[in-house]
């Protein structure tokens, strides 16, 4: 039996504050308990309605682990990343490039499946009437990224560039980061940019429950396959009780009601445990683009 639902408060957002990466942070009311709140760190990744989604999210965590959530965001991986390494978050969902970077403090937990699998790729998009067929088309462009800290919404493309004896600060004639996937797919579909990087879950989300807006833009390239975004905790509190029962529910996610309209929400298919083994492809990149000079 499902034990009730906290009573709960959180502070209000726009959707496009969260589901965009915007500057913002939202601070779940705690129950009645004396146990102190996990504080759960949210990255720029989701792209629904936010405000059902934490609702349901909050009622499913609180009640599997028996304590209040609190959920947390910022603006930048890193500076989630930095909450976390700094023991202010317990836990946060970080892109695989930021959590590389910390690795030596830093491990994956669970990871989301998207379509039966624990994998997502690199999209670099254009827009729909456009004729370019290659990434070398796209000198001169402007382009925008997601994120520095980003794997599928900078370092992939960086990378590539890279590896075809290209200068990426110099192929395109000028950048900049919306920090937010779905804003790299505003920014191209309204032509404030004329090429973009995206997470590919993302832009597969947005053509789902915005096609208008996807129907604006082209795929024009697309990566290998990487592990997905992870939730990320500190390496040290791996065996800690609380982080343990995290994990628990979230690979139990799948087999509960309001787990199951929360992974709907998401347009994912539950967790799955981590291994370091799907991040090498990121691995692979960084050290690329680290070896450009």
């Amino acid at each position: 039996m499902r034990r009730p639902a906290a009573n709960h408060a959180c502070l209000p957002l726009t959707r496009r504050a969260f589901a965009l990466g915007g500057a913002a942070a939202c601070v779940a009311g705690r129950p009645a308990t004396a146990a102190p709140a996990f504080r759960f760190g949210l990255t720029p990744v989701f792209v629904d309605d936010e405000w059902p989604l934490l609702q349901i999210l909050k009622d499913y965590l609180e009640a599997a682990m028996e304590r209040p959530v609190e959920f947390v965001q910022r603006r930048t991986y890193k500076e989630v990343a930095a909450l976390l390494v700094a023991g202010e978050l317990d836990a946060a969902w970080l892109c695989g490039y930021p959590l590389l970077q910390y690795q030596p403090m830093l491990a994956a937990l669970a990871l989301p499946l998207w379509r039966g699998a624990s994998r997502y790729q690199s999209y670099v998009i254009v827009d729909a009437g456009r004729g370019a067929s290659q990434l070398g088309a796209l000198r001169g462009d402007i382009h925008a990224y997601s994120d520095p800290d980003s794997n599928s919404g900078y370092l992939v493309t960086v990378s590539e560039l890279v590896a075809r004896g290209e200068a990426p600060e110099a192929f395109f004639a000028r950048s900049f980061f919306t920090f937010g996937h779905s804003d790299v797919v505003r920014a191209v579909a309204r032509g404030l940019a004329q090429s973009g990087s995206v997470d590919g879950y993302v832009w597969e989300v947005l053509a789902e429950i915005e096609p208008e807006l996807t129907a604006r833009t082209r795929i024009l390239w697309r990566s290998e396959w990487f592990g997905f975004p992870p939730i990320v905790a500190q390496r040290q509190r791996l065996e800690s009780p609380e982080i343990t029962r995290f994990a628990t529910a979230l690979r139990e996610m799948r087999d509960d009601r309001d787990g199951r309209r929360a992974l709907e929400r998401l347009h994912l298919d539950g967790f799955d445990p981590a291994s370091e083994a799907e991040f090498s492809g990121i691995a692979a990149r960084m050290r690329r683009f680290a070896e450009r000079e």
